[in-house]
C-alpha cells in the first residue's frame, strides 16, 4: 500500500516526519532511481526507496534506549570529523536516533528511537513536554536572576524564552545548583540564559523527558525502556511487548 515518503523513512528509523522531510529536501532521497520529492507516495513491499545510495530496509521491531550521555559526546548519529557520537555508546543492530539535542560539554539523558511519530511527538513545540535539569552555575543567584529566568527573556537573536520552573536546590561552595524545568529547546538556551542574567553555567545534567527519568543510569550506561516507560511517553496504556532487555 502507498504511504507517503517521509512517513515511511520516519517507521523506518531514519527520524521523525519533519527529520525525514529534511532528507528528502536535501536530495539524500531516491525512489526507484528518482530523486524524491515532499509529498511523493511509495509502497514499501514494492517500491526502492534509497538514503545517500543505501536501501531502505523493511520497517524494524520498535525500539527505545536510555542513555546517560557524557560531555563530550555528540548527540547525532554520525560526525564528519570521528568524535564520539551517542550511537557509538549504544550497541545494537537496529537504526535508532537520538530524539531532540543534548549539546556536546551537556550530560545526561538521552532517549534513542527507530520511533519516529514518537520522536515527532517529544519533539514537536505544541506538545510543550517538559525536559528537567540540574544546572551548576558559577555565582550564588538573587531573588530577581531566579525571577526573570522563570518569566523568560530575550535571547540574543530576539527570541523570547517560554516561562520555566527553576528553583534554587543546594549551594556548591561560590556557585550553585538549580533545577530547571523547560517546555521548550531551543540550541544552547540553558547556557545563553544563565551568560545572559549574570549566571554563567558550569555544568547541566538532564535528569528527565517528559515522563521518562534519568534514574541511577551512570555516565555512558544504556539499558531499554519498559512496556510502562513507553506507554506514559505516548500517553497510552501499554499494548505491546517490546525489546526490554539486552
Amino acid at each position: 500500500m502507498e504511504e507517503r515518503l517521509q512517513k515511511i523513512l520516519a517507521r523506518s528509523g531514519y527520524g521523525s516526519r519533519r527529520a525525514s522531510e529534511e532528507l528528502i529536501l536535501s536530495g539524500r532521497v531516491r525512489v526507484n532511481g528518482k530523486l524524491a520529492e515532499i509529498g511523493m507516495k511509495a509502497d514499501p513491499e514494492k517500491d526502492r526507496i534509497q538514503v545517500d545510495g543505501r536501501t531502505v530496509a523493511a520497517a524494524e521491531p520498535l525500539v527505545y534506549v536510555a542513555l546517560n550521555k557524557p560531555r563530550g559526546v555528540l548527540t547525532t548519529v554520525s560526525s564528519d570529523d570521528q568524535r564520539q557520537t551517542v550511537r557509538d555508546l549504544v550497541n545494537i543492530p537496529e537504526h535508532v536516533f537520538p530524539v531532540g539535542r543534548l549539546d556536546l560539554d551537556s550530560e545526561g539523558l538521552v532517549l534513542l528511537t527507530n520511533d519516529g511519530e514518537l520522536a515527532n511527538r517529544l519533539t514537536h513545540p505544541r506538545y510543550e513536554h517538559e525536559k528537567e535539569y540540574r544546572v551548576l552555575v558559577a555565582k550564588h543567584p538573587d531573588d530577581s536572576q531566579l525571577q526573570g529566568w522563570r518569566r523568560g527573556i530575550v535571547l540574543e537573536d530576539g527570541y523570547r524564552t517560554k516561562p520555566a520552573t527553576v528553583r534554587l536546590e543546594s549551594f556548591a561552595g561560590k556557585g550553585a545548583w538549580l533545577r530547571i524545568i523547560l517546555r521548550e529547546g531551543r540550541k544552547r538556551q540553558i547556557r545563553e540564559t544563565g551568560s545572559r542574567i549574570g549566571l554563567p553555567v558550569v555544568k547541566i545534567i538532564r535528569v528527565r523527558i517528559g515522563s521518562l527519568y534519568l534514574g541511577d543510569l551512570h555516565s555512558r550506561e544504556w539499558r531499554f525502556l519498559t512496556p510502562q516507560e513507553i506507554s506514559e511517553l505516548k500517553g497510552k496504556k501499554s499494548t505491546a511487548a517490546p525489546k526490554t532487555s539486552r
